[in-house]
C-alpha cells in the first residue's frame, strides 16, 4: 500500500521521503553509539523512536 501511496504525493514530498529514508541509517548508528557511551533515558527513548522510524521505512509501512 505504501508504494502506491507514495506516487499520489507531490514530487517535492516524495523527494523529502526519499532523503529521510536514506539518511536514517547513519542517524541510527550514531544514536546507538551515543546510547552505548552515555546511556540516559532520553537517549534510549530517542534511539527507539529513530529505530522504529527506520524499520517503518525498511518494511515499506510508510
Amino acid at each position: 500500500m505504501s508504494r502506491l501511496y507514495r506516487y499520489r504525493l507531490p514530487p517535492w514530498c516524495r523527494t523529502w521521503l526519499y532523503v529521510i529514508e536514506k539518511s536514517l541509517l547513519p542517524i541510527v548508528i550514531f544514536q546507538a553509539l551515543r546510547t552505548i557511551i552515555f546511556p540516559t533515558t532520553f537517549d534510549i527513548f530517542l534511539l527507539g523512536l529513530v529505530l522504529g522510524l527506520y524499520l517503518a521505512f525498511k518494511y515499506k509501512w510508510i
